[in-house]
């Protein structure tokens, strides 16, 4: 059973090391926006993440402390996105079809950014989360000190 007191820290830290693999996987996703040809012979497709609640089942049904037993949100994958690729034409580049056709990835670098600013400020918040926590541990111990510091 997880440390009641140190409970928030274990999900802000979760929600911090999901966040920061979202924003790995969108710099991949950038990365590969002009990427017409991968290792099976197609263009790059965009990934995402998938997350869900981690949850913990070895819980007693008498702590009221966190009555779902939640303790965090995990990675559980990652999907691929199958909207169609975009045709342009571009003759003479090395992977046009015989009309002169290349299949681009469907990385779209706006939505990225607005991924990668979201995973950003979600990482943020879970930070300050942290900080916070921190700082009211400090206040505690300095009072239970005799408010020396």
């Amino acid at each position: 059973m997880p440390n009641r007191l140190f409970s928030s820290t274990s999900i802000s830290a979760s929600g911090m090391a999901a966040e920061r693999q979202r924003m790995e996987l969108v710099a991949n996703n950038i990365a590969n926006a002009n990427s017409t040809r991968t290792a099976d012979g197609q263009p790059y497709r965009r990934k995402q993440l998938i997350f869900s609640a981690a949850v913990d089942s070895a819980r007693s049904p008498f702590d009221d402390t966190n009555p779902l037993g939640l303790l965090g949100v995990e990675v559980t994958g990652v999907s691929t996105d199958n909207t169609p690729f975009d045709m342009v034409e571009i003759p003479g580049h090395p992977h046009a079809d015989a009309n002169g056709m290349v299949a681009l990835p469907n990385v779209s670098l706006p939505t990225e950014m607005v991924d990668l600013i979201s995973a950003s400020r979600s990482y943020e918040a879970n930070l300050r989360a942290l900080t916070l926590f921190r700082e009211m541990m400090e206040q505690t111990l300095s009072l239970l000190a005799g408010g020396r510091r």
